[in-house]
């Protein structure tokens, strides 16, 4: 009830008469009664029909013959509970619903199917620091680059080959020549094609001088006339301000003069007076005062100077001392590095001598080996000449 309150305040107040807590089952609770079984029903939206997936632009083909998924399932389930509760607790008349009553409804309430869904593998355990774990890996020691091929010039004629068996007969003088006319002809040619390109490169060399020349003389030219064109822009930049300077100094000038004259006239009547006036009033300096700011104070300060310049001298001389320290310090660490130096240098003149000859040996090795097998050939080719003989 709202009652009005007194004169004093003038003004309204709310007050309820005292009741007792309804503690009824048909009552609102506070929290949910643990004793009561939760019979709801999990519902997994990967299974809507709700839910469209894909292509949203694409037409959703709908099957011809209805397939009730467990959303609806849950909400019949749930409104089969709520009439089961509300005829419990003595509710009379039609209870509304916010669902659209419909015969389709009706079939799937009672077409409804009670699933048990275990969600105990889809719990994850949440911690304050993510599971770590360090792995190692170590990377291939890089391969050395082997050795770059030796260069073998293109062939510039075709390989023929034949077999001369034993017991064949051949005219040497008859046959031989078509064989020396082919090569003297390829020996020619690739000579007269050898003398072609070197004229041709004498020749591009002679016209790439001659180009530079022109081009050097060309540049040449071009920087004279830039500092020609820089000079003359100097000395023109260098005129006008003397010029400034000229007509600057004049109005000074001419400012002075005009104000020398001024004052001589204005302070001509009253010098005399304004002298009179500063010595009445006492504005002279004091002998004693002159003479301690021209005697003593002089005095004072070059002594503190002296005194200065001694403290100066003695800090010159210990970071001379400090100094001669320091670099002859560095000068015998500077003999022990390049004595180090030196061993290294020696060291490695050791070792590339030593692999010099090595690799030298091996040379002479590899010669008389194919000076050996090259004695064997021409002996095996004589006795094979003196046979058929």
């Amino acid at each position: 009830m709202v009652g009005q309150g007194g004169s004093e305040g003038g003004g309204y107040a709310f007050s309820q008469q005292p009741r007792a807590v309804s503690s009824g089952r048909g009552a609102t609770q506070k929290y949910r009664d643990p004793n009561l079984a939760d019979d709801r029903l999990a519902v997994n939206i990967m299974w809507d029909r709700r839910v469209v997936r894909g292509n949203t632009y694409a037409a959703q083909v709908l099957p011809a013959v209805h397939v009730p998924d467990q959303t609806s399932q849950s909400l019949g389930d749930r409104s089969t509970r709520g009439g089961t509760v509300r005829k419990r607790m003595g509710g009379g008349g039609e209870v509304g619903s916010s669902f659209p009553h419909s015969s389709l409804g009706d079939d799937l309430v009672n077409k409804q199917k009670n699933l048990e869904v275990n969600t105990e593998n889809f719990l994850e355990e949440i911690l304050d620091r993510p599971i770590e774990s360090d792995v190692d890996t170590q990377t291939d020691v890089f391969m050395d680059r082997p050795p770059s091929p030796l260069f073998v010039p293109a062939k510039t004629g075709v390989d023929r080959e034949t077999q001369i068996f034993e017991g064949d007969l051949f005219v040497f003088d008859a046959e031989v020549e078509p064989i020396l006319q082919v090569i003297v002809g390829k020996t020619l040619e690739q000579s007269l094609m050898e003398v072609l390109e070197e004229e041709e490169l004498s020749n591009m060399r002679a016209n790439q001088e001659e180009f530079d020349q022109v081009s050097r003389a060309e540049l040449a030219e071009v920087q004279r006339m830039e500092e020609a064109e820089t000079r003359k822009m100097a000395e023109k930049e260098r005129r006008v301000q003397q010029e400034r300077q000229r007509v600057a100094a004049e109005r000074e000038v001419a400012l002075k003069v005009a104000s020398r004259s001024f004052s001589h006239r204005y302070v001509f009547d009253v010098v005399s007076d304004v002298f009179d006036n500063l010595n009445n009033d006492g504005f002279f300096y004091d002998p004693l005062v002159r003479e301690i700011e021209t005697v003593f104070a002089p005095w004072l300060l070059e002594g503190v100077g002296a005194a200065a310049q001694g403290i100066i001298e003695a800090q010159g001389l210990l970071e001379e001392t400090v100094g001669a320290a320091v670099r002859l310090r560095e000068e015998k660490r500077e003999a022990a590095r390049a004595e180090y130096e030196a061993v290294q240098k020696a060291k490695a003149d050791a070792l590339a001598a030593a692999e010099a000859q090595r690799i030298k040996e091996e040379e002479e090795a590899a010669a008389a080996a194919a000076a050996e097998a090259a004695a064997a050939e021409a002996a095996a080719a004589a006795e094979g000449d003196a046979a058929p003989a």
